[in-house]
């Protein structure tokens, strides 16, 4: 009986065809254009990149021998399947890693040796060297001092020279507070007029004390102004040393004196630094987006008591993230979990908490 052929059969025989009479003429006019290459560059020697020989491995391996002796010019077949083995051999040899000398310090005690010197600004190398013992490593006084070398840390001299911001704000955190003016516009009956409002914030606890506002903000304004938060009795600045502020045309030199004469330091911010006065910076962001972005003041009571009512939330019933999203003052006696849930509405609505009745 003889075979049949079917048409799809033949079909399929002469597509493989095609396509192969189609990828030699592919590899012909490659070779074509290699020859071409190799002619422009001359007799001299082609120098390839360990990544371009890398590449030419893994290709000329997987086409064979055979294939590589037909189209290969720019090397033999033998140099490209030496190049793959070599490649193979470097994956399981680890002579490339091996150094010469002691081995290095474990990277976890080379970190430790850094956070010490970062974290204590007056430790020298024997005291950190003596930290390390007490905690199970010891290593030379030598090696600390690499280290931190190679960190770029100074001596411990000059690094305790360098007081950083963060570290005068922890060292003085309850005696330190911040000012700072804000200014929201109020039609008026000269038009839009801005109103300029100062405060003070205590930096340790957060509290907002508003001193004073007024159209026609000037030095002896707020000199004035914080005379009374100085009284020994109740003034908000009573119990503070340090208070920060930035280079406002407003914080005169009379003020300044005016602080010293009561113990109180006067911390002028360097110019263009909003961030070193974070505290004061977040705190009229969340007064305007929260509550003044939403309301069209007109005149200074309108404006007034809108501030007013704020801070009073502000202090008592917000809560704030850079507390752990706890009130200014928590209340002493647990949370309940009984009873109905009343809210407490101001500015007819725009200011908002809930609580339980007693």
């Amino acid at each position: 009986m003889r075979p049949q052929f079917y048409p799809w059969q033949l079909l399929s025989v002469i597509l493989a065809g095609t396509l192969d009479e189609h990828q030699q003429r592919v590899i012909d006019y490659l070779k074509a254009e290699n020859q071409v290459l190799r002619d422009q560059v001359g007799s001299r020697r082609i120098r390839l990149t360990d990544d371009q020989r890398r590449r030419l491995a893994i290709l000329g391996n997987a086409i064979g021998r055979k294939a590589l002796s037909e189209i290969c010019s720019i090397v033999t077949p033998d140099t490209i399947l030496r190049w793959h083995r070599k490649l193979i051999a470097q994956k399981y040899y680890g002579s490339a890693s091996r150094r010469v000398g002691r081995p290095g310090i474990m990277q976890a005690i080379r970190q430790l040796i850094v956070r010490m010197a970062t974290e204590n600004r007056h430790w020298g190398y024997e005291r950190i060297e003596g930290k390390l013992r007490k905690v199970g490593h010891r290593v030379a006084r030598t090696t600390i001092a690499n280290i931190l070398s190679a960190h770029g840390i100074e001596l411990a001299p000059t690094r305790s020279e360098q007081n950083t911001w963060a570290e005068f704000l922890k060292t003085q955190w309850g005696s330190i507070a911040a000012m700072d003016v804000f200014s929201v516009e109020a039609w008026t009956l000269n038009g839009l007029t801005p109103f300029h409002t100062l405060f003070v914030i205590d930096v340790a606890t957060r509290r907002v004390e508003i001193v004073v506002m007024s159209d026609r903000p000037h030095g002896e304004w707020v000199r004035n102004a914080l005379r009374r938060q100085l009284d020994g009795i109740d003034g908000f600045l009573r119990h503070h040393t340090h208070l920060i502020h930035d280079r406002d045309p407003l914080f005169t030199q009379a003020m300044v004196d005016m602080l010293g004469a009561c113990c109180v330091q006067s911390v002028k911010l360097p110019p263009r630094s909003p961030n070193l006065n974070a505290f004061t910076e977040r705190c009229v962001r969340s007064i305007k987006h929260e509550c003044l972005n939403r309301l069209i003041p007109i005149g200074e009571q309108h404006l007034q008591n809108p501030i007013d009512a704020f801070v009073e939330h502000y202090n008592r019933d917000r809560s704030h993230h850079g507390l752990n999203n706890e009130l200014l003052k928590p209340s002493s006696k647990p949370a309940s979990t009984a009873g109905r849930i009343e809210c407490d509405e101001q500015l007819g609505g725009l200011i908002r908490s809930y609580r339980r009745p007693a």
